[in-house]
């Protein structure tokens, strides 16, 4: 996710690849991140998410990669069963 696509100040936000998501003491969720400036490392920080956060952008997670591009990424029998209803939701 970009602040600025192009141009001197661009902003990048980026997950840590070796940090998975994790829920903490307080119930709440945590995605580790990266931010860039121009491409310079600048800071790690965490995106903290309450449950019904994170359940919203999983529901928005899963209506947005319902499409004929994640079909190609991910086997249909492979899909987790919230992607096959959003798929289902759309042919009807």
């Amino acid at each position: 996710m970009s602040a600025a696509k192009n141009g001197p100040g661009a902003v990048r936000v980026s997950r840590v690849p070796s940090k998975p998501l994790r829920r903490e003491e307080d119930g709440n969720f945590a995605i580790d991140l990266w931010v860039r400036r121009d491409g310079a490392f600048i800071s790690d920080i965490a995106l903290h998410l309450s449950p019904a956060e994170a359940e919203s952008l999983h529901v928005q997670l899963c209506y947005a990669l319902d499409d004929e591009t994640a079909a190609l990424i991910t086997p249909a029998d492979l899909l987790p069963d919230c992607r096959k209803g959003a798929r289902a939701a759309r042919r009807r």
